[in-house]
């Protein structure tokens, strides 16, 4: 039997050629496994960006979103904000939430160009964003595209494609969708420090998450980053 072996170029004081052998698989077809492989690790991410309440909620019983941003504003969080931005080129949207989001930093582009907003609304604006319903085959706004086939099938191909990763932002049941599928590959979870008492969650069972960063803001903000465990 063959063995497929990977070489990873690392020093090594043992090796005079400082250069380690990895054996990874016993293997047939070595170019069908090397393909996929390198799909693997190039393979873009889908970046959850949710804002949550200390209680755990992400809306209000109705999709209430007036307690977010009742805070004040802190330029490090935007800063991290336009970071994560930039890693990606797509945003993913359930129906429910693409027009007010879209209409939303449409509005702030367009108009408030004095808005601390206005950097972070410029990109949202230009990025391809793809909205996902089951009945809708168009939906207004700059850049927007609608998907209706699939779920997994549909988001496993957009990670698939060359380019930056993929950003979510929403809504609660559409990304309680991408968590069951497990479709997600990092959290960035913005938590408010406000509890509002009931509402939506995006987590209906049990998901062991690794903690990658926490930072805490001048506002009261924490945001936790977490990569599946």
């Amino acid at each position: 039997m063959n063995i497929l072996f990977i070489a990873e170029i690392i020093p090594a004081q043992s090796s005079p050629y400082n250069v380690v052998i990895i054996p990874l698989i016993p293997a047939i077809d070595h170019v069908s496994l090397i393909i996929n492989y390198l799909k693997l690790i190039n393979m873009r991410k889908l970046k959850l960006q949710m804002h949550m309440s200390l209680d755990g909620f992400v809306a209000g019983p109705e999709g209430q979103l007036d307690w977010i941003g009742s805070f004040g504003t802190d330029q490090a969080l935007n800063d991290l904000i336009n970071v994560l931005l930039d890693s990606c080129d797509t945003i993913i949207l359930g129906r429910k939430t693409t027009n007010e989001i879209v209409s939303y930093w449409e509005n702030v582009a367009n108009n408030q160009p004095d808005s601390p907003e206005y950097p972070v609304a410029q990109k949202i604006v230009q990025m391809r964003k793809i909205a996902f319903s089951r009945q809708q085959s168009s939906i207004n706004g700059k850049n927007v595209e609608v998907k209706n086939g699939d779920l997994v099938t549909a988001v496993q191909a957009l990670k698939n494609e060359p380019g930056k990763d993929i950003l979510v932002y929403g809504g609660a049941q559409f990304v309680s969708a991408l968590i069951a599928n497990d479709l997600i590959d990092e959290y960035y979870l913005f938590i408010n420090p406000i509890a509002i008492g009931s509402g939506l969650k995006i987590f209906k069972n049990r998901k062991i998450l690794k903690l990658k960063k926490s930072i805490s803001y001048n506002n009261g903000f924490v945001m936790n980053a977490y990569i599946n465990g």
